[in-house]
């Protein structure tokens, strides 16, 4: 009686803790990486990394040197090496350490076993990095960074890069519109497109950008940015007038840059490789990113009249894409289908999108549109994104790259603040001032003097 008094008086602590621990897990995964799982990998690395590396296939056949030199201090077997191994560095949501390839390795050996180091070294993932020839970086991730959206504290922001989402890598994926000039987005209702769409207009809103937007649905998803924005057309006819002012920008660009440059007056557009970063900064234009929300919307037509108004859009946007870039011409087009069904040129205007992000969408096809012509693995993990995850996403690029992201919370009214906290920062644009949007004023309501308390002196 005494030995089960004894049991149950240890056992209780031990399974309070026990339970403490698998609810922090649950609910605070940061936590119980830190204090619990980070230690026991470190250690189950340290313990097993010749064993695992040789069960991988990744270990080579010592030099002749070495062999002489274990047979002539010790008895003991000669094993194949494994790859030299770093410091081992934790971070907040896995461990980071180098590897240094033996002669006759590459990098693809070491991607290509990611799945048994993950299990036999007890993470959630293991990702593989090319540092410099000759070695390469494991990013060990311990838990799933996508479940609870955490932005890493240092992210490569800076002039037109908005750290938007989290990778699956617990790195930050950084919107960059200097290296990736023009994206579409992809996504069905309820699928996070919107919230991607708020971080990139809050990102750019602190910044010396023109923000222009075109949003077919009444205005109802940039309208409460509209503090910040140089240009905001809420319909086909709107937008029909605002495009060929943004052509007819970038031309007067292009125009700036061959009286800089000294390049002839009659030289085409498509042969000028410059672009305005290399103006001097006192007459380097504003760079202007243009956001086209629910683009199907200036493809439909129901009357000739709007076919030939639909034809006019879709070539300045092209015009656009093709051109844009070396103007400080951005676009940022988002929609829930874009394909060939859309009508002609929604094909061209595809292809001149280099950044790609899909979010959930409702069939294979729309994820073949966004994706297939460019990294055709990714399909089926865009396909994959349930409904319960909003802000999931595959991003791509026409590199083949690809990876998993997700977009944290950010609520409109937060937003919309941001963006009037930043309205001073409008840059004067005089082409687009007749399209800037009217701002309503918030008005204080001032109380009634007669309802005022009076003092006792009354």
């Amino acid at each position: 009686m005494s030995d089960l008094t004894t049991l149950l008086e240890v056992g209780g602590p031990l399974t309070a803790l026990g339970g403490g621990a698998a609810y922090t897990r649950a609910k605070y995964p940061a936590v119980y990486w830190s204090a619990v799982g980070g230690p026991i990998s470190t250690a189950r690395l340290l313990s097993s990394y010749s064993s695992v590396m040789e069960a991988c296939g990744l270990t080579v056949a010592p030099s002749r040197l070495r062999v002489l030199a274990v047979k002539a201090t010790t008895r003991r077997e000669v094993r194949p090496v494994p790859p030299r191994r770093g410091l081992i560095r934790p971070t907040s949501t896995g461990l980071r350490i180098r590897l240094r390839l033996a002669p006759g390795q590459e990098p693809a050996d070491v991607a290509a076993s990611a799945e048994r180091l993950r299990h036999a070294w007890g993470v959630h993932a293991v990702y593989v990095t090319t540092v410099k020839p000759g070695v390469v970086e494991l990013r060990l991730v311990g838990y799933d960074v996508l479940r609870r959206v955490r932005m890493p504290r240092k992210a490569d922001s800076g002039f037109l890069k908005v750290p938007v989402a989290l990778r699956e890598d617990a790195m930050a994926f950084v919107r960059d519109y200097r290296a990736v000039p023009h994206q579409l987005t992809l996504g069905a209702t309820l699928s996070g497109k919107s919230m991607y769409l708020r971080h990139l207009i809050t990102g750019l809103a602190p910044q010396a950008v023109a923000l222009v937007g075109i949003d077919c649905k009444r205005g109802v998803e940039l309208a409460p940015f509209a503090a910040r924005l140089s240009a905001l057309a809420i319909d086909p006819d709107q937008a029909a007038e605002l495009l060929p002012v943004l052509v007819k920008e970038m031309e007067d660009r292009y125009d700036l840059i061959k009286t800089r440059q000294g390049i002839a007056p009659d030289t085409p557009d498509e042969e000028i490789t410059s672009d305005i970063w290399g103006l001097p900064e006192s007459e380097r234009p504003t760079p202007v990113v243009l956001f086209v929300d629910e683009v199907a919307e200036l493809f439909l037509t129901a009357t000739r009249k709007d076919e030939e108004r639909r034809d006019e859009m879709v070539t300045q946007l092209i015009r656009l894409a093709q051109l844009g870039r070396a103007a400080g011409i951005y676009l940022e087009v988002c929609g829930q289908r874009f394909g060939a069904e859309l009508g002609k040129g929604a094909t061209m205007l595809r292809a001149q999108l280099t950044g790609r992000v899909c979010h959930r969408v409702n069939d294979e096809a729309s994820a073949k549109m966004a994706l297939g012509d460019i990294a055709p693995e990714a399909v089926s993990a865009a396909c994959a994104i349930a409904p319960e995850l909003p802000g999931l996403a595959v991003a791509g690029d026409t590199s083949g790259g690809w990876s998993r992201i997700r977009t944290p919370y950010l609520s409109l009214g937060d937003a919309a603040e941001i963006c009037r906290e930043s309205a001073h920062l409008v840059p004067d644009l005089a082409a687009l001032k007749p399209f800037r949007p009217d701002v309503p004023v918030c008005l204080v309501a001032t109380p009634d003097p007669a309802a005022l308390p009076h003092p006792a002196t009354d």
